[in-house]
């Protein structure tokens, strides 16, 4: 069994939405931004995604050009296109309708196929107070690991 590949990963989604779903999908890609992949060399920090007339696209997710590319490279910027199911996207214009909540994509990674996947995740938005609470949540637990070590060490 081949180790699956992760190339990007959103850290800065985990902050910023809480993740109430995630889903699993294809991305239909060019050949340099495929090669371009394999080398990590994509930003998705303020990507998201969107529906447009039944088709699932995600903007704002950088892949850098491909070095060896010359005249047949891609944009950095292309939208790109998710590969999800009818039933998949009709939950997904249901759900993204209300209020507070977008699809964003948590990471991507090539698969044992070797096929670019993307994890898309419905999220909602968090408020400053959720995120300091989250931020006190980890210091409390790091301050309680940090006293069990303490006294292990002895």
């Amino acid at each position: 069994m081949r180790e699956i590949k992760k190339v990007a990963v959103n850290r800065k989604a985990r902050h910023e939405y809480f993740i109430e779903d995630t889903f699993e999908a294809g991305l239909v890609l060019q050949g340099t931004e495929v090669k371009s992949l394999r080398l990590s060399r994509c930003n998705m920090q303020d990507a998201y995604a969107a529906i447009q007339k039944g088709e699932v696209f995600i903007h704002n997710m950088h892949i850098s050009p491909y070095d060896q590319g010359n005249i047949y490279n891609h944009d950095p910027l292309r939208p790109k296109k998710v590969l999800l199911n009818k039933k998949q996207i009709k939950t997904l214009i249901g759900k993204t309708q209300q209020e507070g909540y977008t699809l964003i994509p948590l990471e991507i990674y090539f698969n044992e196929r070797n096929w670019a996947k993307v994890i898309l995740a419905l999220a909602k938005g968090k408020k400053l107070y959720d995120k300091r609470e989250d931020i006190a949540k980890r210091d409390i637990k790091r301050q309680a690991e940090r006293v069990v070590k303490e006294r292990n060490a002895y």
